[in-house]
């Protein structure tokens, strides 16, 4: 167990304004070249923009928020920050692999995850103190546990492009892909499951269409969807089950679906009956 968990430290210190850079990756820790916080800037609306930059070694990939069956889905704790309301986590555009004939979404090479924060109260420092658990993949999985602190100063307001490009480097909109709309029915399966019938009017995302369905709901598994498209409508069904066994509500305003085709990738929040 010892080698079963590793962990990195990455700190970055600002101070008077100026960004004191610090790169830190362990030289022995499988799978893994780089891992950095880029602290990042300010935002006219005060929210601050900061980012993990995540380098992977080669062959070696990590996960999106929604890793699939055989993936290990990241986690992040924020307990230890100061003047930090919310944060939220922008994830790019991820790419879908297979292991061993199941699906999995997530990224090779590097991913920048920028991370928007919003303060209690915008013209003070914030101090960042997280930890995020991520799985890393290449003959085996393994998890890893990264740690990093930062000082946001409100006095930093010129944008980082690498964070920047992340942040464009983002799935479509419904509006922005042209959906027309989402339909759900729902019926009862077998072992206290729910069985999902989803049926997206959107045009093509490209080549072969993969559907990742979110349930909202953190204690809800989702199986991975079988999809095809007829008449210009994308149909994806997939089972839901409560992780503990017990039965549950969904609520078809929670769902969420990303298409992820060869053109683009879409986000879609929400399905009518």
């Amino acid at each position: 167990m010892t080698h079963f968990l590793r962990t990195l430290m990455t700190v970055v210190a600002v101070a008077f304004g100026l960004v004191t850079p610090t790169v830190s990756a362990a030289s022995d820790t499988t799978g893994l070249s780089l891992v950095e916080l880029r602290p990042g800037w300010r935002m006219a609306d005060g929210t601050h923009m900061a980012a993990l930059h995540i380098v992977l070694e080669p062959g070696w990939k990590t996960y999106w928020r929604a890793p699939g069956d055989v993936g290990i889905p990241p986690q992040f704790d924020w307990s230890g920050s100061k003047n930090i309301h919310a944060i939220s986590a922008k994830w790019p555009t991820p790419m879908v692999f297979f292991e061993q004939g199941m699906r999995s979404v997530g990224y090779k090479s590097e991913v920048v995850i920028p991370l928007q924060m919003t303060a209690q109260n915008t013209d003070q420092n914030m101090h960042l103190s997280g930890e995020m658990q991520i799985g890393i993949c290449k003959d085996i999985c393994i998890p890893a546990n990264l740690r990093f602190t930062a000082t946001l100063p409100p006095n930093v307001t010129r944008p980082d492009p690498m964070i920047a490009a992340a942040l464009t480097n983002r799935p479509y909109t419904a509006s922005e892909a042209g959906v027309r709309g989402v339909t759900c029915s729902i019926e009862p399966g077998a072992d206290g499951a729910l069985v999902l019938h989803a049926h997206i009017d959107m045009p093509s995302a490209g080549g072969t269409e993969y559907v990742v369905v979110e349930a909202g709901n953190p204690h809800v598994w989702v199986a991975e969807p079988d999809s095809r498209r007829d008449d210009g409508i994308l149909h994806a069904s997939t089972r839901l089950v409560h992780v503990e066994g017990g039965s549950f509500a969904l609520n078809r305003s929670d769902l969420r679906f990303t298409v992820i085709g060869t053109a683009r990738a879409v986000d879609i929040l929400g399905c009518t009956s």
